[in-house]
């Protein structure tokens, strides 16, 4: 047994996922929650997004750095202090009287929450043996891609229902429930004890926090810079290129380095980490997506745009259990390629919306977009650790975990910027057919000034009048054309990501077999 407790494996799983699926969801809940808190404190749009912000970059930093962590304090030791101080944090968000302070409580939850995740992984990952991996992926599956579909959609709830503070308040009985249970269940294998600070590589971490702090700011704040025409962002960038590359150089010359990126030199886990990069990308970036473009283009609340993206949520869990048990019958490979493929599927009929897109058919759209992702989060997450040794599974998870957080902040900025610009395209484009020599526009624009005389404006106003809604409709419909196209383009990289899938090494777990894991040298 490599799991010291004697709790039953999936009551482990469950328990350590309560803390990380918290922590999860609270990467998407405060999006919808921005303009309230903006307007608590009298803050403009620009200033209310270092609300995310703060917590994006200090979660990215402290990620890679968690299995390092978890090795010096013990894994079990260091997973309960990023529930108190998670808790804690949140209890102070919703508390906080001005914006800075709100800010700076999020870049404390940011850091207590960065080793949640890849820390609840590698304890699940000991709790079954290898064979069962699959079912233990399945659970902490629908923490990873669960809980970012239903942030939205509950965070909207709250904040149109109550107030935005019971966004962190509710974050406070979940993690004191949490802690206690974790304390109860959970025990620290012999590889996961705590081996004290021996020494402290003070360069490589210097490198590594310098280097993804400067990248999530750059990612973060990127398309409201203007990205490269801001001398901010180029001057974050070069900062960041420089102290990663740095940080790269050196960390393969360490023995024991803080982040031990030579484990991606396993084809296994390299490829999957690949995928889990390209997951995340699609994932936070359709689910960013789609909610602002239900709310800004078809007059959607945040509540009614959430519900749009619940019952995919739904679906998720009921498909996850079954996607698990396939892992011992289906090649991996094979999986992720037709998950890739649905995921593909399902973006390009969204590319297909219209605005008379009704709420049921964004449901349905929005399902198939997700329905293929079990098929690549399980069998992606068996085929990276099935040649990990258990001596480095933390290490694996925060490496793990990191990209595809680093692919979510990618996915959602560049789509995002995608946007803007093919909007201004589309907007070009359909202005050149509103002119006097176009007969379908001086059709319309005589028919809504007909309109607008017979309720009692004079020929002159109508005119104006009639022109503006037209202009309102093209603008309408440039934004819906845009979104449309970065669908499809996330279609055509779920697409080609689905050929690759098929290149990727072959790894069937058989059920009553227990294979040895290879070390990574």
């Amino acid at each position: 047994m490599t799991q010291a407790s004697t709790a039953s494996p999936y009551l482990i799983a469950v328990v350590v996922s309560i803390a990380a699926f918290m922590e999860v969801l609270d990467t998407t809940i405060v999006n919808v929650a921005l303009s309230h808190i903006g307007g608590s404190f009298a803050a403009s749009p620009d200033e209310s997004t270092w609300v995310l912000t703060s917590y994006l970059v200090a979660n990215g930093i402290v990620l890679p750095l968690s299995g390092w962590l978890a090795g010096v304090m013990g894994r079990k030791n260091y997973f309960l202090m990023c529930i108190i101080g998670f808790t804690a944090a949140s209890l102070a968000c919703g508390l906080s009287v001005s914006l800075p302070m709100l800010i700076v409580f999020r870049l404390l939850q940011g850091i207590a929450g960065g080793g949640l995740q890849p820390i609840q992984m590698s304890i699940v990952m000991d709790a079954f043996p290898p064979e069962k991996r699959s079912t233990a992926f399945a659970l902490t599956g629908m923490t990873m891609i669960v809980a970012p579909i239903l942030g939205p959609t509950l965070g909207g709830f709250i904040t149109d229902s109550f107030n935005w503070r019971w966004i962190f308040f509710m974050n406070v009985p979940v993690g004191i429930l949490a802690f206690f249970l974790v304390r109860r269940f959970v025990e620290d294998p012999l590889h996961a004890k705590a081996k004290g600070l021996l020494s402290i590589d003070y360069i490589g971490l210097s490198l590594v926090v310098l280097g993804l702090g400067a990248l999530q700011v750059v990612l973060d704040k990127g398309q409201e810079e203007d990205w490269f025409d801001s001398q901010f962002i180029v001057n974050f960038s070069l900062l960041s290129a420089i102290a990663l590359l740095a940080a790269i150089a050196w960390l393969l010359r360490q023995k024991d380095p803080i982040i031990d990126i030579r484990l991606l030199a396993n084809r296994s886990f390299g490829m999957a980490s690949l995928m889990m990069f390209f997951i995340g990308f699609v994932l936070y970036g359709c689910s960013t997506l789609l909610p602002l473009l239900l709310q800004t283009q078809f007059g959607y609340d945040a509540t009614l745009a959430g519900l749009v993206l619940s019952p995919s949520g739904i679906a998720l869990i009921v498909l996850m259990p079954f996607v698990g048990k396939l892992a011992t019958k289906i090649q991996a490979r094979y999986q992720i390629a037709f998950g890739m493929l649905i995921v593909s599927i399902g973006m390009e009929l969204t590319a297909f919306i219209t605005p008379q897109t009704d709420f049921n058919t964004f449901v349905l759209l929005r399902t198939a977009q997700m329905i293929g992702l079990p098929f690549l989060f399980v069998p992606s997450s068996v085929m990276a650790f099935s040649k990990i040794p258990l001596e480095k599974s933390s290490k694996a998870s925060a490496l793990y975990s990191l990209l595809r957080n680093l692919g979510g902040s990618m996915g959602i900025s560049l789509l995002l910027s995608d946007v803007a610009r093919q909007q201004q395209i589309h907007q070009s484009l359909l202005s050149e057919h509103l002119s006097s020599s176009n007969l379908a526009y001086t059709s319309l624009l005589a028919q809504y000034t007909q309109t607008i005389m017979n309720a009692g404006h004079t020929q002159a106003e109508a005119a104006l009048i009639a022109s503006s809604k037209i202009y309102e409709q093209l603008i309408n419909q440039s934004a819906i054309l845009a979104y449309a196209d970065s669908f499809r383009y996330l279609a055509i990289i779920t697409l080609v990501l689905a050929m690759i899938a098929l290149l990727m090494p072959g790894n069937l777990l058989r059920a009553k077999t227990s294979e040895p894991s290879v070390a990574v040298h």
